[in-house]
């Protein structure tokens, strides 16, 4: 089963994968909603994640007609 997860971009491989941002998500759900250790997430949580950090990314690129200052992973 993790050898399925780390090809659908989840486990440590894809927690390699993450920008600042991502990471800063991670850290928040963490240790302010105390949703648990985020370091090796699965594939479903790492598409999650990625929506949260592109609504931010809107949200700031609508409040101030400037891209986000941390550049996102592809």
């Amino acid at each position: 089963m993790e050898k399925v997860n780390n090809a659908l971009g989840g486990g440590e491989a894809g927690e390699k994968k993450e920008d600042l941002l991502d990471k800063g998500v991670d850290f928040v759900q963490e240790h302010f909603l105390g949703q648990g250790q985020q370091s090796n997430e699965s594939a479903l949580e790492q598409a999650k994640d990625e929506q949260i950090s592109d609504a931010i990314r809107r949200g700031y690129k609508s409040m101030t007609g400037k891209d986000f200052p941390i550049a996102d992973k592809s």
